[in-house]
């Protein structure tokens, strides 16, 4: 009975599952143009902490400030990746690459201008968080962000990597 509350809760809320293979979803990469499947994007042995936002979420784009803020002092306590994925549409590509460009982001941002990632992975607001572990595969999952969150989401980056 309780597997059963708990599939049902997560069919409600369309959560990813953990330990989910990724999609091969194609998005596009903004700096290069260059489009590449998700599943490919990510460091093999390697944590990575992707942040799903758009240019129009103001919880979004504090978010991702707040974390490419403290990035170099957590990259000196722990060898993670750390990427962005747009949902904006198509034509709002130039709006996302200016704005990564105003932030001075030194990471890579991707595009997912029809969605198609955004319905395979089944989330349906930003801001969304996934965490990867060194398998590539969902280790943790997230939607929201409240001041002060992406300290709790580090410490679940720090317990990945240290994990065997």
């Amino acid at each position: 009975m309780k597997k059963m509350v708990i599939a049902s809760i997560c069919l409600f809320f369309n959560l990813v599952a953990f330990g989910q293979e990724l999609p091969d979803t194609q998005v596009k990469e903004v700096q290069s143009g260059k489009k590449v499947a998700f599943n490919q994007v990510f460091e093999k042995g390697k944590v990575t902490l992707v942040s799903f936002w758009a240019t129009w979420c103001v919880p979004c784009k504090k978010e991702i400030k707040n974390i490419s803020l403290k990035l170099p002092e957590w990259k000196k306590e722990v060898d993670f990746n750390y990427m962005t994925v747009s949902i904006d549409e198509a034509r709002a590509e130039g709006l996302v690459r200016s704005y990564a460009l105003s932030q001075g982001w030194n990471f890579p941002y991707y595009i997912d201008p029809n969605s198609d990632l955004k319905r395979s992975l089944n989330f349906q607001n930003v801001p969304y968080t996934l965490i990867i572990d060194k398998n590539g595969k969902v280790a943790f999952a997230h939607t929201g962000y409240e001041e002060g969150g992406e300290s709790e989401v580090f410490a679940k980056v720090k317990e990945l990597v240290a994990a065997k």
